[in-house]
């Protein structure tokens, strides 16, 4: 028996001891844990190079994909090397890295992890089992994403997920983690056809492809993101997405569900999904399913931390699981069934809680709209969406989906932005958050504010009326814009003195309606009297004596100041 201390697995945090014997390999946490131990059977090749923390052994096991023990001196490779050949029947290969700094190289697809190559020596290595998702990110451009941990003390090496090794864990071991990686591939390669049973085509010429486009396929099947990722429970086809747009199949497996559209391609986890509501739409024919996500979806430099998949209420669907009985006693306790006849958003989301365990979120009882619906519509800036009322949390969707804590609120404002009287028909909510931070929904109607005042005293939710406040003061404005229209001329009289004398006309030089041309006001033919217009109306309607005496009566009350002469310019 060969013993190295200070020796970490898979980046693991902490140090622990590593032995290796004739039967095979074990590595122990220094701090206590759980050990990690390979069978002699399961050892492959395997590499010495340089690492991190000083020297690395790096195993290719049979069934468990890349194994990294790193922390070995130089003067270690000697004992291991003899331990390795006389043992295990494996050369211990001894790799140098390329420590050029280019960023141009070839990759190499190998049995468990593909390399990147610089003249043939790798710069660095990426086990398929940390890739989490790989997309096309434009014609010549592919996008990888890592596994991350749940949380930061998570890592391969501390027990989780019923091992001291887990798959996908290991960038949990590093203070800071890398998520994501970009390959730029130009170019185009030639790839024979194949017939249906896998055998090249003889004849007929080799068909030119984008060297991107087959690189993401060969990373699809390798990393196994995709339909090799174990039996299918359940497959739902062209599901409507609002969050991120388009359509997409849903395939459901044991552990992760894939979303497959014409552009993108999403492996998901069923640990992410931390929240799970279905939302009945107020048009009385859609469902929304709404799915939160942490880590969020990552789609280039967008994230979306929630789902939102809308469905026709009407809509049925019958579906028989990939299962067996036993499975769905043992396995699941009964939280599944063998076969589902219901509307398709409730056949989805009672597979997704069966699967996952989350709890399956709907609108509060507490709440009912103006229109007896359990949402309401309003707008985060300029997106239209619905807000949703649930016992413990507000959610507005589609766009930004935005989830607030009922216990995180401080206080709930209700205010109207704008004074104008046609603004009384709609009002805003200013939400605050304990923690800082505020969430202003706005454009809501009118009717729904008695109905959200309840909705949060039945919460002992703090909230602050500035609608009714200044609701007085916005009628006493209408009624003077009617008192105003009602009595026009008196108010345009009081401003203008005398100015208003004349009924109709304002300017009594203008004549719209002469055939002949006007007279300049310096012309002799100019008439400085503003009377004429006035008698000329008057007698066309027959009012001209009553006219004459209410001109008379104005001008006794009011000295009629000196006409000013135009000046023409």
């Amino acid at each position: 028996m060969e013993s190295f201390e200070n020796i970490y697995l898979d980046f693991s945090k902490q140090p622990g001891k590593s032995r290796f014997a004739e039967t095979g390999l074990g590595w122990k946490p220094m701090g206590g844990g759980d050990t990690f131990t390979l069978d002699r059977t399961n050892i492959g090749p395997s590499q010495w190079s340089r690492a991190a923390r000083g020297y690395e052994v790096k195993v290719y096991s049979r069934n468990l994909g890349v194994i990294q023990m790193d922390g070995f001196q130089q003067e270690d490779y000697d004992r291991l090397a003899k331990c390795f050949r006389l043992w295990y029947g494996v050369n211990l290969e001894q790799k140098e890295h390329a420590l050029r700094g280019w960023n141009w190289g070839k990759g190499d697809f190998g049995k468990e992890e593909l390399a990147f190559n610089v003249r043939n020596q790798p710069a660095f290595e990426l086990p398929y089992s940390e890739i989490s998702n790989t997309n096309l990110a434009g014609k010549n451009e592919v996008a990888i994403e890592f596994s991350l941990p749940a949380d930061g003390d998570e890592t391969g090496t501390n027990g989780h997920l019923g091992g001291a090794r887990a798959r996908g864990k290991k960038a949990g071991g590093a203070t800071d983690q890398l998520v994501e990686m970009r390959f730029y591939i130009p170019g185009t390669v030639s790839q024979k056809e194949k017939k249906e049973d896998g055998e090249d085509v003889t004849d007929g010429e080799n068909e030119e492809h984008n060297a991107a486009t087959i690189f993401y396929q060969m990373l699809m099947d390798k990393a196994e993101i995709g339909e090799v990722a174990g039996d299918t429970f359940a497959t739902f086809l062209e599901v409507l997405h609002l969050t991120p747009r388009g359509r997409f199949d849903i395939d459901m497996y044991e552990k992760s569900f894939r979303l497959r559209g014409k552009t993108y391609d999403y492996k998901i986890q069923y640990e992410s999904i931390k929240r799970f509501f279905l939302l009945p739409k107020p048009d009385d024919m859609h469902q929304l399913i709404t799915i939160g996500l942490d880590p969020p979806l990552r789609q280039g430099q967008t994230r979306y931390p929630f789902l939102v998949m809308q469905f026709k209420r009407e809509e049925e669907v019958s579906i028989d699981l990939n299962m067996t009985d036993e499975d769905l006693r043992n396995k699941y306790q009964d939280k599944l069934q063998s076969h589902y006849e219901a509307p398709i958003a409730t056949v989805i989301s009672r597979i997704f809680h069966g699967l996952t365990g989350r709890k399956i979120v709907q609108p509060s009882k507490d709440f009912i709209s103006h229109h007896q619906q359990s949402g309401i519509k309003c707008s985060i800036k300029a997106n239209e969406g619905h807000l949703f009322c649930m016992d413990k949390s507000l959610m507005f969707v589609p766009k930004p989906a935005t989830y607030i804590s009922l216990d995180n609120i401080q206080n709930i404002v209700m205010s109207r932005v704008g004074g104008a009287v046609s603004a009384s028909r709609t009002f805003d909510i200013t939400i605050t958050l304990k923690g800082g931070g505020e969430h202003q929904f706005s454009n809501i109607n009118r009717e729904e504010q008695k109905g959200l005042e309840a909705f949060c005293r039945a919460k002992g939710i703090r909230t602050k009326n500035e609608v009714d406040d200044d609701g007085s003061a916005l009628m006493k404005a209408a009624l003077a814009e009617e008192e105003f229209a009602s009595s026009e001329d008196e108010v345009v009289q009081a401003a203008r003195g005398s100015a208003d004398e004349d009924d109709e006309s304002v300017d009594e030089d203008f004549q719209a309606d002469s055939d002949s041309d006007p007279a300049e006001e310096y012309d002799s033919a100019h008439e400085s009297s503003g009377g004429g217009s006035d008698e000329e109306m008057a007698d066309a309607n027959g009012d001209a004596d009553a006219d004459a005496d209410a001109d008379s009566d104005r001008e006794a009350a009011v000295e009629r100041p000196k006409k000013k002469t135009k000046t023409g310019k």
